[in-house]
């Protein structure tokens, strides 16, 4: 493999550690509703990431991003979706209470983490910018196949961010395990993620679009 191909993958795993507003979605849910649901909600994420990385393959992330009209309803979706999420959260923490004191987790829906994972990132103009902006940078042009290329680079990165998400969500569900019993505490946790999606919601309803 080339230099090139050895120094993005130091750099996306660099920025796959780093944490973000993904990271930060997927160990709310782990936080929320337990491990299985934050590992789903990961799995969700990975395959919103792949949506934006064969957009940007196929030139319909760029054509988003140079439409004003375009991003600001892509982005205002995203926005509205999590701030969604985030409202059903803190409105049944009390609600399910009592059914947290029981040894075990409320049973979870990753089936429906999955598309909602997905979903999330899918509709993450920021996302988008990224792959655009990041991936192009290490395309060895010589080497032709320009489209290959970013399609590659976009699946490691990818890899990479799927891979952080899922280890934080296997740490976040045990942090949730470990307070298992302690309905109360476990409460406040569920409003605290649904508070953190809200906002995650809020930074995505601020973000700019590139200037054209």
């Amino acid at each position: 493999m080339s230099q090139n191909f050895w120094m993005f993958f130091a750099a996306a795993l660099v920025l796959a550690l780093l944490p973000g507003p993904s990271i930060f979605y997927v160990s709310s849910r782990s936080l929320a509703a337990g491990k299985l649901e934050g590992l789903a909600s990961g799995a969700g994420t990975g395959i919103g990431g792949m949506v934006h990385v064969v957009a940007g393959t196929l030139g319909l992330s760029a054509l988003v991003l140079a439409s004003a009209k375009l991003f600001a309803l892509l982005k205002l979706a995203g926005a509205v979706y999590l701030v969604w999420m985030g409202i059903g959260m803190i409105r049944s923490a009390r609600r399910d209470a009592a059914m947290l004191q029981a040894v075990e987790p409320r049973p979870a829906n990753p089936r429906r983490a999955v598309i909602d994972g997905m979903l999330v990132e899918a509709l993450n103009p920021k996302t988008a910018t990224f792959f655009l902006a990041f991936l192009p940078q290490f395309v060895d042009l010589p080497r032709g196949h320009v489209a290959l290329q970013f399609l590659l680079l976009g699946l490691v990165s990818v890899a990479l961010n799927t891979s952080a998400d899922l280890a934080v969500a296997l740490a976040a569900g045990a942090v949730r395990g470990s307070l298992a019993g302690r309905g109360g505490v476990i409460a406040r946790v569920r409003q605290g993620a649904g508070g953190l999606m809200i906002g995650l919601g809020v930074d995505l309803l601020l973000t700019r679009r590139l200037a054209a």
